[in-house]
């Protein structure tokens, strides 16, 4: 019975959550399945990864093959590091507390690099919000230039108006003159 370590997807249409399962190579994608060793969660950032290292180390020992997306998942959370530390114990490299020491740093140097992309995140969120409110405060360029010019032509029209209006005042004594001596010319 081949068996292979992948994931058994949960959760609802368009959010997904899977199950890092042990099952046979046989059975249906979210079928039955031989022993759950964990779940992981890719809606957040970073994705949420919860693993039972110990067993899927003894699923891998005892020659479980992983799927392409397992595999990547067991070595983000060190379970093929371990594997393979223990397989240096087997052969002679080391000794078991040598190996759980350079699991042990590695794990601290994983979690020091996860932790740095959370605060980065953090400080990247923080920005975006201080960018929205300063933006929502200030007015925008387009509509600054657009309430200037309207200032400008509003100021211009006030300036044309009583120069027309003197104009056409003037006109009209001019027109009523003219016509003022038609009139008097027929009554003669």
């Amino acid at each position: 019975m081949p068996v292979r370590i992948r994931l058994q997807r949960h959760g609802k249409k368009g959010k997904p959550f899977y199950w890092i399962v042990a099952a046979d190579s046989r059975s249906k994608r979210d079928g039955k399945f031989l022993e759950k060793l964990g779940t992981y969660n890719p809606n957040t950032n970073p994705a949420t990864i919860n693993l039972d290292v110990d067993d899927s180390v003894q699923w891998l020992h005892n020659g479980a093959q992983p799927t392409d997306t397992a595999r990547a998942i067991l070595s983000y959370k060190g379970v093929l590091m371990k594997k393979h530390l223990l397989d240096g114990v087997k052969k002679g490299a080391f000794d078991e507390a040598e190996a759980e020491k350079r699991f042990t740093a590695w794990l601290e140097e994983k979690e020091g690099k996860i932790q740095a992309k959370k605060d980065g995140l953090s400080k990247a969120a923080e920005k975006e919000v201080n960018e929205k409110r300063i933006a929502s405060q200030q007015p925008e360029p387009e509509a600054v230039e657009e309430a200037v010019s309207e200032e400008v032509a509003v100021e211009a029209t006030a300036e044309e108006v009583p120069a027309t209006e003197a104009s056409t005042e003037e006109a009209s004594t001019e027109e009523a003159t003219p016509e003022a001596t038609e009139e008097e010319a027929p009554k003669e």
